[in-house]
């Protein structure tokens, strides 16, 4: 379905990366004006027999595809906007009088500091947008996340050991990716507090409240494929200068004294949003408002069980036709 999907979006005055295509299924990013896709949700499901997914968030403003359109509806005239008047105030003989914005430059005594008109051979070249083909290998991928201290260590056994010196331990990206990865950050204890099986062990086992989540999450990421950072709080914890380690197939931060899982993951949103595809794992309102500002997608802690019950039925499937 992916050919209708294309022809859909240039239809809607979209527009499109080159699709990536998998043995079943295809993903295609782009984006479209909100006003000519509405309810195209359930013209997807129709075609697709309920098997597409559209997935959705806000990219910002842009030049209308209508533009002539737009403003003839808006009707807006200059003259009669009081709130915001055109016309501009001179002073002549200690008083002040009203010049309209089109006889401006009749009446000044100056040459203009704007420059309005740009002449073409004056305009620097702006390149185009598109997909950067890069050729990134292993390493390099693994440099990306692991520029950190003790990143590529194992954990500890005991996660606030005294450390001489203060390791640098965020994410350090490169600017231009081969393709746009995928991230998924989960607030750590917003998680265990939220999930019933994971809650009932934190009075009596919260170390074990976390590995069991992690061990959850290690075994959602070997079937997803995406980059999982999970953050836990210790910002109460004196004298801890944070940590950061590997936990098999998945990363684990421990935030520093007085730095708050919030903080961190506002901080790290900036900083990798711009050129990475970022899910957060939160029902935290206040980090859900503060990342989807960071034009991230957010996934509530009973969406993410959902999923994780999800990809587990999928896994249990597939074992299951392959001993058949």
């Amino acid at each position: 379905m992916i050919g209708r999907a294309m022809t859909d979006v240039e239809n809607m005055q979209g527009t499109f990366t080159p699709p990536e295509l998998g043995t079943e299924m295809a993903v295609l990013s782009g984006s479209v004006p909100v006003a000519t896709m509405q309810n195209y949700q359930v013209e997807m499901n129709s075609y697709t027999k309920g098997r597409g997914n559209l997935v959705c968030t806000l990219q910002g403003y842009g030049p209308c595809h209508n533009t002539e359109e737009v403003v003839e509806a808006f009707d807006y005239e200059p003259d009669d906007d009081v709130a915001n008047p055109s016309s501009s105030v001179f002073c002549a003989h200690g008083a002040g009088f009203i010049v309209p914005w089109n006889q401006v430059p009749e009446y000044m005594h100056m040459e203009s500091t704007l420059h309005l008109e740009e002449k073409k051979e004056d305009i620097p070249s702006r390149g185009k947008i598109g997909v950067v083909d890069l050729s990134i290998d292993e390493e390099q991928i693994e440099a990306i996340l692991n520029r950190t201290y003790h990143a590529n260590e194992k954990a500890s056994k005991h996660y606030y050991k005294k450390q001489t010196k203060a390791p640098v331990y965020h994410y350090k990206t490169q600017a231009a990716p081969r393709f746009k990865d995928r991230y998924l950050i989960v607030d750590g204890y917003n998680i265990v507090h939220a999930w019933d099986d994971l809650a009932c062990l934190i009075e009596d086992n919260l170390e074990g409240a976390r590995m069991k989540l992690l061990d959850i999450l290690c075994n959602y990421q070997g079937f997803l494929k995406c980059e999982i950072i999970v953050v836990f709080d210790a910002y109460k914890v004196k004298g801890n200068i944070g940590e950061m380690f590997d936990y098999h197939n998945i990363h684990v931060v421990y935030t520093k004294e007085a730095e708050t899982a919030d903080s961190y993951i506002e901080k790290l949103t900036h900083r990798i949003s711009k050129d990475y595809y970022v899910t957060v794992a939160t029902s935290d309102g206040l980090v859900q408002l503060i990342t989807r500002g960071q034009n991230c997608m957010i996934m509530s802690a009973r969406e993410l069980r959902e999923d994780v019950e999800r990809v587990n039925e999928e896994i249990r499937n597939y074992l299951r036709l392959d001993d058949e």
